[in-house]
């Protein structure tokens, strides 16, 4: 019997690999592009993958590039930026290749779905993130978060000279919180020292750097095999994936029992008013999504702010100028109203400069559903992967001028210093058009919160940040630091 099912399972590779040879071209290709980046020789020059883009998309005289490896198109060009989410929206969704690599992950929510099952939870998403309640009870969690958590953390390790402590560790623990409460009406209460290791975040770290190194795989086939057989980096992403599953529909159960009233704010009980009831795995999918977006983005752009203001004193002394202005001298008070942020934009704009050069998500593919012609003349042959760059396109002098590679949040104010927006296909962080980010707002006030917090009360200083020029990022699908943000931190004084 063994011996059959052996000569079964041996059969059945043979056979999807012929099938997999047959409907899908196995590309190889030996120009300098693809060479140095099967080689992994790019790494000699670059510390990230994202900085090597940046030196090809800069050196291309239409700021766009083709890996042939990948039957991939990379563009830094905000003509083409505009076409794929604009122009030709229609024509460049995520596409079943896209949802084949993070289906196991995402499943149908938002980020990996397109169609009407994409508009459904686009317009539900928009609707509640834009009302009144919801955006005040959001404001409640983060301001709850910072007062009882955030500071009595950075509190305790000011006390301590020469204690380190990672950072962006940190960030990444307050928006899982937050957003657990947010999405699920659940605090997983990951912001309390000593640091509790979360079943969840844990499964949601190792699951989201597995399906994003599915991504970057030259051939896709390796990692289809892997998952058939349910061996290596595909069991660990499976053992991860069911980990998750497990606990979000506890929480999906425990919802349903506890039934639903207009009292419940959190996304999850507004969309189980909407969606059948015998559709969990729906739910789990349009929550994890929400998870996904709400805490890995929030910890990275916050990652990437405090590292450039260790290394710009002068801008944080001006944000801290404006935060006394707005709020009054002294540290009585470290959380401010939606009201009082609104009159910050030099801190806006620090942070809208901190993710040009840092975005949260480096890039974003889309796959072409026909033939097509970009705004700069690239031909896109149908089933290719297009990918705009917002890492590469926030070096491009091209865009940004000369100074591109400086910290400058001057750039983004008018003489008269209020903030002056830009054309988003320029500055893509949000995505553009049809499927700009519904959570941008959100995102924004958590994100100044926490930095009007710790910049009023706190000296914070990155260790080693004299020794480096630029952050060494970590695989994932959103930009994590490779070992960390190791800081210091200190009580200011009056």
């Amino acid at each position: 019997m063994l011996l059959i099912i052996s000569f079964i399972i041996i059969a059945f590779f043979i056979f999807s690999l012929f099938h997999t040879l047959f409907h899908q071209k196995l590309r190889y290709c030996n120009c300098e592009i693809c060479h140095a980046y099967l080689t992994s020789s790019w790494r000699n020059d670059f510390v990230n993958l994202g900085d090597w883009y940046a030196h090809l998309l800069r050196r291309s005289p239409t700021s766009t590039i083709k890996v042939h490896v990948l039957n991939s198109v990379v563009t830094a060009n905000p003509s083409n930026v505009e076409h794929i989410l604009k122009t030709r929206f229609h024509n460049y969704p995520k596409g079943k290749q896209f949802s084949a690599i993070l289906g196991d992950l995402l499943g149908r929510g938002i980020f990996n779905s397109d169609g009407d099952t994409w508009r459904f939870q686009r317009k539900l998403a928009s609707l509640e993130l834009g009302s009144v309640s919801v955006r005040v009870f959001a404001h409640e969690i983060v301001r709850t978060e910072i007062e009882t958590r955030l500071i009595p953390v950075l509190n305790s390790f000011s006390t301590e000279p020469g204690s380190v402590l990672d950072l962006q560790d940190v960030f990444r623990r307050f928006s899982f919180d937050t957003i657990s409460k947010l999405s699920f009406g659940f605090d997983p209460n990951c912001l309390r020292f000593p640091f509790p290791t979360s079943e969840f975040a844990a499964a949601f770290d190792t699951a989201s750097m597995l399906s994003a190194k599915r991504a970057l795989a030259p051939f896709p086939l390796l990692w289809k095999i892997k998952r058939m057989f349910n061996i290596g980096s595909e069991r660990e992403l499976r053992e991860s994936i069911d980990v998750i599953n497990r606990l979000a529909g506890d929480l999906i159960k425990q919802r349903r029992l506890t039934g639903l009233t207009n009292k419940n704010n959190d996304l999850i009980s507004r969309f189980m008013a909407v969606v059948a009831e015998d559709d969990d795995k729906y739910l789990r999918d349009i929550v994890v999504s929400f998870l996904l977006a709400g805490r890995d983005t929030v910890a990275a752009g916050l990652t990437g702010f405090f590292w450039l203001l260790t290394r710009h004193p002068k801008v944080e002394n001006r944000i801290r100028d404006e935060l006394d202005r707005v709020m009054g001298p002294g540290f009585d008070s470290v959380t401010a109203s939606c009201g009082e942020m609104r009159e910050m934009p030099y801190l806006h704009a620090a942070l809208y400069e901190s993710m040009r050069l840092y975005p949260p998500v480096q890039f974003d593919s889309k796959f072409a559903l026909n033939d097509d012609v970009l705004a700069d003349g690239t031909c896109v042959t149908r089933g290719t992967r297009v990918t705009y760059h917002p890492y590469a396109m926030g070096r491009m002098s091209r865009i940004w001028g000369p100074d591109y590679d400086e910290f400058k949040p001057g750039r983004w104010l008018d003489k008269e210093g209020k903030y002056r927006p830009e054309n988003p296909v320029k500055y893509p962080i949000f995505q553009a058009g049809a499927r700009v980010c519904v959570g941008k707002e959100m995102a924004i006030m958590e994100m100044k919160s926490i930095a009007v917090a710790m910049i009023r009360k706190f000296e914070t200083r990155v260790k080693g940040s004299e020794s480096t020029d630029t952050l060494r990022f970590a695989p994932g699908l959103t930009a994590t630091v490779n070992g960390g943000l190791p800081v210091m931190i200190q009580e200011r004084k009056t």
